[in-house]
């Protein structure tokens, strides 16, 4: 059964309308408009509704840049927000970049509600997490401030800098940052005779490594699966493959944890989603996971 899931413990967050390639979107008292690909339909609020409560609105120059217009410039260009689930609780410094994300994926707080119940069911006393294409560090800090002595891995040094500044005001320590490519990290820790109790994949469609090396989910994606799958301790892990590419669907997802785990239990696939004040919901990637205790 796939399922539909969103976010239920974001106070910082609110998805107030979507529509008409747009977001209106509160990320604690700063609300902002920021270009979004999948809002095909049109906007349930007004274009005056959406003016009058937006502090800041982006303005795209090409596909990959813009800038930010204020209504007042005395609104910071970097704030902090909270995240609080049922187990644990983090903070995170959001800030305007010129290519017009914020510094955290909203609906991935449904995959931190998996990593942080999986990591307290475990009876390993420091299950060890790898978080792959790991951003700046949201699910990382979720599986330290569960107990989990955790990795984190990303090929772009500033926002494992930003990850870091996260652990630091979360009041958290300890945590392996690892600035390389995901692929390459995941080879050698294979040779190492590494394991771990729970890995977090959540590549992009397109990147980089530190040094040039190239990355395209359809091309790359199978081969990291069969890699990750042999890292995982065999007693107790959990796993979580989520993705956020037009062409992907949950079955595809299913389909490559299945061919590189067929002992996988406990799989569930599905489809990611915020729900918005106005009604409409805003879909935003595909997920699958399992957790074995």
């Amino acid at each position: 059964m796939i399922q539909l899931l969103a976010p239920t413990h974001w106070k910082d967050y609110e998805l107030i309308d979507c529509g008409d390639f747009e977001k209106l979107e509160r990320f604690g008292n700063v609300t902002l408009i920021r270009p979004e690909p999948q809002a095909v339909w049109k906007k349930t609020y007004s274009e005056q509704d959406w003016k009058k409560t937006a502090n800041i609105t982006f303005r795209g120059r090409s596909a990959t840049s813009g800038e930010w217009v204020k209504k007042n410039q005395s609104i910071p260009d970097r704030w902090h927000v909270e995240y609080k689930n049922n187990e644990v609780g983090i903070k995170l410094r959001l800030g305007l970049t010129s290519f017009k994300h914020v510094g955290v994926f909203p609906e991935q707080a449904v995959n931190w509600d998996f990593i942080s119940s999986s990591i307290k069911k475990f009876k390993t006393p420091q299950p060890k997490v790898l978080n792959l294409f790991a951003y700046t560090g949201a699910a990382s800090l979720i599986a330290n401030a569960a107990g989990a002595e955790t990795t984190h891995v990303d090929s772009i040094k500033q926002v494992v800098t930003w990850a870091n500044e996260n652990q630091e005001l979360s009041g958290l320590k300890d945590t392996r940052w690892m600035v390389e490519d995901a692929l390459k990290f995941v080879k050698k820790e294979l040779k190492r005779g590494k394991k771990y109790n729970g890995i977090i994949l959540d590549p992009p469609a397109y990147g980089h490594g530190p040094n040039g090396e190239k990355w395209k989910l359809e091309d790359h994606i199978q081969e990291m699966m069969q890699d990750v799958v042999q890292l995982l301790d065999e007693k107790e892990h959990f796993l979580i493959l989520n993705t956020y590419s037009l062409g992907f669907s949950s079955v595809i997802v299913e389909n490559l944890i299945r061919t590189s785990f067929p002992s996988v239990k406990n799989l569930e696939t599905g489809e990611l989603f915020l729900q918005a004040t106005s009604g409409i919901k805003l879909p935003l990637g595909v997920f699958g996971k399992f957790c074995n205790v």
